[in-house]
């Protein structure tokens, strides 16, 4: 009888213990499977969290890739996002939703939300400094253009709230003090600006049309304040006749 019954339980503990172990790689298999979709979205940083259809599919870009969208169109649809939602209040999603791409394509080709930020702030940078620029070098009377630039910062403020110059302007007071690469693109650009004004109240005061009471650096580092003050307060005061009154007051000081 006994010699009858041990393969029995030979028998009975080998398919239990094969049980057991095909149980134990099906697990061991889900884990990998779970670590490794973990790791994909830990790589991803800032745009993982975007949800479209297609990035289930999203393959790594290469060097030498073609690009399927042109990096301007993109970066100057994430200015519109930056510039109305601020970074912090820019989700990856509003990014995805924005541009149209979706988060491997952001990813690919700007490395994060911080990276897709600054580009958007030098495209910003870029364009309203062009204008800016092309204004004060223009031929005629120094007073005329600094009324001429007055005027188009507030004009690009009641037209276009929220757009490039909004980022210009509000990065300083949301990332300056705590990102030191926007601090350092928004010094450039302030210091670019500020050689172009100190040029300009050096010619004016050549010409005798601005008081020589001040330096040139000092006017221009005058002007520049009360400039960036004007839109900060047609932010709040989007009244026009207000404003007009306030250009006109600025100006009798120079």
């Amino acid at each position: 009888m006994r010699g009858r019954r041990m393969p029995r339980r030979k028998l009975t503990g080998l398919r239990s213990f094969t049980a057991y172990m095909s149980r134990f790689v099906d697990w061991r298999q889900e884990m990998l499977e779970l670590w490794n979709a973990h790791s994909i979205m830990e790589r991803a940083g800032p745009f993982g969290s975007c949800s479209s259809p297609a990035m289930s599919t999203e393959k790594p870009s290469y060097q030498g890739r073609p690009r399927q969208f042109e990096d301007e169109d993109v970066i100057d649809a994430a200015v519109a996002v930056f510039s109305a939602n601020g970074f912090a209040g820019t989700s990856a999603q509003d990014l995805c939703d924005g541009t149209g791409l979706g988060r491997g394509s952001l990813y690919n080709a700007f490395g994060s939300k911080q990276g897709l930020y600054e580009q958007a702030l030098l495209r910003s940078h870029e364009q309203t400094m062009a204008a800016q620029l092309a204004i004060l070098t223009q031929p005629g009377p120094v007073k005329a253009r600094l009324h001429t630039l007055l005027l188009w910062g507030m004009d690009e403020d009641f037209s276009q709230p929220g757009q490039r110059d909004a980022m210009v302007l509000f990065s300083a007071l949301e990332r300056g003090s705590k990102d030191d690469a926007v601090a350092a693109l928004n010094l450039e650009y302030r210091q670019r600006l500020e050689q172009t004004l100190v040029a300009v109240f050096n010619e004016g005061q050549q010409r005798g049309e601005i008081a020589d009471r001040a330096s040139a650096l000092q006017m221009a580092r005058g002007f520049l304040a009360s400039y960036y003050g004007l839109r900060v307060l047609s932010r709040n005061i989007p009244d026009r006749a207000v404003l007009e009154d306030v250009v006109s007051g600025l100006l009798i000081n120079f």
